[in-house]
């Protein structure tokens, strides 16, 4: 009578007149499809990042891959959580008013698009900043990114994407059913408060600021490591940089791919008034582009590992021949000898070797 709306029907306005349609039985296979391959893909990435980890717990790398397994492990939840719930939402032929009486299913599925949705982004930036200070400022990277550090720059990423999702709910804003009724996420039909607007334009910006830092960050780590290698002759210790920084324009790359339809569509929303007609459509493409960021970003650390470039460097000089090979111009035979320099060297045996050197010149 008052004009305030129950919280128990919050969102429902929306299924009486629905533009987008789904197929259920497709839409359940390929939910549950893509969840086992994003589960799996990133379990196994995981298991690689770990083992890694073990490896160069007290060296460089150590910080790096600490944070990218902080990525992974968000991604996996995400394809836990939000998977289960899709392939709930489907099952249920999309009966929200069954099963959400209190809206509780609908903001626990919008808490989770958003907080698993920023965090990654989020994480991205941060290994692309931590990357760019290892290279430019290697002294105030060894002694002040340690692996406490780095854990208390993780916890701080996810509290405050934890804030970002939990914000409307702290201002008595209900997550809302989208128009295909098979997600919740922010106001996106008939947005006309700015309140709605704000948040819209917070996710966005946000998500498109972090994707800008990793792209200036890894540009400038890009530019230093390729003036280091053409100015100094000492490559030894660099090829993990070479990795790393490779995995980083490729986790840039499928971000920006995958993110970047989905955060001007939801830009677009927030700034204009006027509604298109297949604004249902093109956000449903636009989420379901973000959803495979989940999925292939574990296989750029599955990949874009030291050994399998150094396979892939053994097959592309087979398949192109020694001439281009042998071209100054791209030195790759200079990158197979500071991979094996690199390899020599982290190894534990060998590090004893040189130490022992010394002594035996010296004896």
């Amino acid at each position: 009578m008052n004009g305030s709306k129950s919280p128990g029907l919050a969102g429902f306005g929306i299924l009486k007149n629905t533009t987008c349609h789904t197929e259920k039985k497709i839409s359940v296979f390929f939910s549950i499809i893509f969840m086992t391959v994003g589960i799996l893909s990133n379990s196994l990435a995981i298991a690689i990042l770990m083992k890694a980890y073990q490896r160069f717990r007290q060296k460089s790398k150590a910080s790096f891959l600490l944070l990218a397994s902080g990525l992974v492990v968000t991604d996996l939840f995400g394809h836990l959580i939000n998977g289960a719930i899709a392939v709930f939402v489907y099952a249920s032929d999309k009966d929200w008013i069954r099963f959400n009486q209190s809206n509780i299913l609908c903001s626990v599925f919008g808490i989770c698009m958003v907080f698993f949705g920023l965090c990654p982004l989020f994480l991205g930036s941060v290994m692309a900043v931590e990357r760019c200070i290892g290279v430019t400022k290697p002294i105030f990277h060894s002694t002040k990114m340690t692996s406490k550090h780095v854990k208390m720059m993780l916890t701080m990423v996810c509290l405050f994407a934890v804030l970002i999702a939990l914000l409307p709910i702290l201002r008595f804003r209900a997550y809302q059913i989208q128009a295909s009724r098979t997600w919740c996420f922010y106001k996106t039909e008939h947005v006309e408060d700015w309140e709605d607007r704000f948040y819209l334009l917070l996710f966005s910006c946000l998500g498109l600021l972090a994707l800008a830092i990793s792209f200036l960050c890894n540009a400038v780590t890009g530019i230093t490591l390729l003036r280091v290698k053409f100015k100094s002759q000492q490559r030894q210790g660099r090829s993990h940089h070479f990795e790393m920084i490779i995995q980083l324009l490729a986790i840039m790359c499928v971000s920006c791919i995958c993110w970047s339809p989905f955060l001007v569509t939801m830009a677009r929303i927030g700034i204009n008034e006027s509604r298109s007609k297949d604004t249902c459509e093109t956000i449903l493409f636009a989420l379901r582009m973000a959803t495979w960021n989940q999925i292939l970003d574990p296989w750029v650390y599955i990949l874009l590992r030291k050994a399998v470039l150094k396979n892939l460097y053994k097959i592309t000089r087979g398949c192109c021949g020694v001439h281009i090979i042998n071209l100054h111009m791209w030195e790759l035979s200079s990158i197979k000898n500071s991979l094996k320099v690199a390899a020599i060297s982290e190894s534990p045996v060998s590090s004893k070797q040189i130490n022992l050197q010394p002594l035996s010149s010296a004896g």
